[in-house]
């Protein structure tokens, strides 16, 4: 990732499973990073399934209802709109499916076998801005967009600090806010090169792969889940965005059929790559590739 602004300041830590690098035109006070790792922690707390006191934990033993979190209503009405794009693929009751094989609380990475998500979803998950309820005993899982979403929250945390401007890269997910990137879209057979070159200003890049989070033979963390099994055609997806949640939305139903669909409907300019190395790429895309 190269900067079209001098930066003055970059703050590397780890949370949530990755490494996140926040650049800025002035050194963060410590208040304010403080700040940033309140976000990130109330996060976690409400939807991450690899901690046993999350809200997401909780329900998962036998469902029941609670008070929304923050993020419920938005990344879970973008889940519906994901669902009816790849007709069913994509489902935020797909943890016990991740889990079995193997992507579970523990990292086990010990696969049990594929299984589907509850294609009825939409009946057992029940949501409002005020409360969320499970009928019945299901793990929710919103890797699909949440890493995006709370891209989006840790860049207005630092917005409304009156920060002049920001990137915030969390594993691939990054946001521009205020200056302009280029960024490289790695290669996913090789992390040493890249397959072109995208300049984003005031706006988020999200990419997804099939080598990032794998294990096992052929398992990786994109699972269809209508089937359970994890996605064969596609290796790696981008798409660039007015925020990190719509890119990561997107740069998930880019694995399957529906995504550019979805893509168009939301004005989402994207690039994927098939696993026998050929490149794909939206109408408005600007990205340069390499041939």
């Amino acid at each position: 990732m190269t900067s079209l602004s001098p930066i003055a300041s970059t703050w590397t830590f780890e949370a949530i499973g990755t490494v996140w690098t926040l650049d800025t035109e002035r050194p963060l006070a410590p208040a304010e990073r403080g700040a940033v790792r309140q976000v990130i922690a109330e996060f976690d707390r409400d939807w991450s399934r690899f901690r046993p006191d999350s809200t997401v934990t909780r329900l998962s033993h036998e469902g029941g209802e609670v008070d929304a979190p923050l993020d419920a209503s938005a990344m879970l009405d973008a889940y519906v709109a994901l669902d009816d794009a790849t007709g069913g693929a994509v489902n935020p009751l797909v943890g016990d499916s991740l889990a079995r094989r193997g992507y579970d609380a523990r990292y086990t990475l010990l696969d049990r076998g594929a299984s589907a998500a509850p294609a009825t979803w939409r009946d057992l998950l029940r949501w409002s801005d005020d409360r969320l309820r499970l009928e019945a005993a299901a793990t929710i899982d919103v890797g699909a967009l949440g890493k995006g979403r709370l891209v989006d929250r840790v860049v207005d945390e630092l917005d409304s600090a009156g920060g002049a401007w920001v990137v915030v890269d969390a594993g691939g997910d990054i946001a521009v806010s205020g200056t302009t990137q280029r960024i490289a879209l790695e290669h996913p057979f090789d992390p040493t090169r890249a397959i072109g070159v995208w300049t984003v200003t005031d706006a988020a890049l999200c990419a997804s792969a099939v080598n990032r989070r794998a294990w096992g033979e052929g398992l990786h963390h994109v699972l269809d889940a209508r089937t359970g099994e994890p996605v064969r055609a596609y290796a790696a997806t981008w798409a660039v965005a007015p925020d990190a949640m719509t890119a990561d939305a997107v740069a998930t139903a880019l694995f399957f059929d529906g995504g550019p669909r979805l893509a168009a409907e939301w004005g989402v300019a994207w690039v994927r790559m098939r696993t026998d190395g050929s490149v794909e790429w939206s109408p408005r895309c600007d990205a340069e590739l390499f041939s």
